[in-house]
């Protein structure tokens, strides 16, 4: 008994130790940065980049989910040859850095595709649709994989006896896995939605960083450090942290409401 008492007590010191090091991180941000908080958000610079952070991550976001359900559904319920090999593709951008993710776009889009995507009125290398490409392949085989391990946790039987009652196959998606899933679903884009917001590495490699053109919040942060506005640095960091938080409480929340549904049903 004593020495699962003392295995506990480390454990909760450990605990202790992660829990005060990310709290006095976020709390130097807060401390150093609230004061110039209303310089930032009065700031056209600012502005500016929240409004291309906002806009580029909520296009991307529906634009994820729109091939994520589906995806996810197949993976989860469906059998099919390169099974295996599908579930390794999509599984490697998930491991690799965000700089490479965008130097593997950025030699996409240079090559002949990119060409004629610009041709045809769709610019992406240097231009503020990269942005919105850079969060895709950010978040999609990073929402698949949520999306499939949230419908692996219906159970089967319920599509099973719709079917034999004479259901079809959409209707049961819809009455089944999307009824029962949709908060999953909605948590899931928000915190695809946060992640785009952001996103910083990619976009560096395939837009840049350009003021008023490309400019992201964390773009601009990085824009302030690079010209010494640490205050702005500081004040917008505030706001990705409160955008963050917000998002994480509200995923808790709809997780949490998912959960009763699903003891509900069962």
């Amino acid at each position: 008994m004593k020495k699962r008492n003392t295995i506990n007590y480390f454990f909760t010191v450990l605990l202790f130790l992660v829990t005060c090091f990310i709290a006095s991180n976020i709390f130097i941000v807060f401390w150093k940065g609230s004061p110039y908080l209303k310089e930032a958000l009065l700031s056209e610079e600012i502005q500016f980049s929240m409004r291309m952070s906002l806009k580029t991550a909520t296009i991307s976001t529906i634009i994820v989910m729109f091939f994520a359900v589906p995806s996810g559904y197949i993976l989860a319920r469906k059998k099919f040859w390169g099974k295996q090999i599908v579930n390794a593709i999509l599984e490697i951008p998930l491991s690799l850095p965000y700089l490479v993710l965008g130097v593997c776009l950025l030699t996409f889009f240079s090559s002949q595709i990119g060409k004629e995507l610009r041709e045809l009125g769709l610019p992406v290398v240097f231009h503020q649709n990269g942005i919105v490409f850079v969060q895709l392949l950010l978040n999609i085989p990073f929402a698949i994989s949520m999306v499939r391990s949230l419908i692996e946790e219906v159970d089967p039987g319920l599509e099973l006896v719709a079917q034999q009652l004479g259901a079809s196959s959409f209707y049961i998606f819809y009455s089944i896995i999307f009824l029962l899933c949709k908060r999953g679903f909605l948590s899931i884009a928000l915190l695809c939605w946060s992640r785009a917001i952001g996103e910083f590495g990619g976009t560096l490699m395939l837009v840049g960083v350009t003021r008023m053109k490309t400019e992201t919040l964390p773009g601009s942060i990085y824009l302030n450090i690079s010209t010494n506005h640490m205050e702005l640095a500081m004040a917008t960091a505030i706001l990705l942290l409160i955008i963050a938080m917000a998002v994480q409480l509200t995923g808790k929340f709809l997780n949490q409401k998912n959960m009763n549904l699903w003891r509900i049903e069962r």
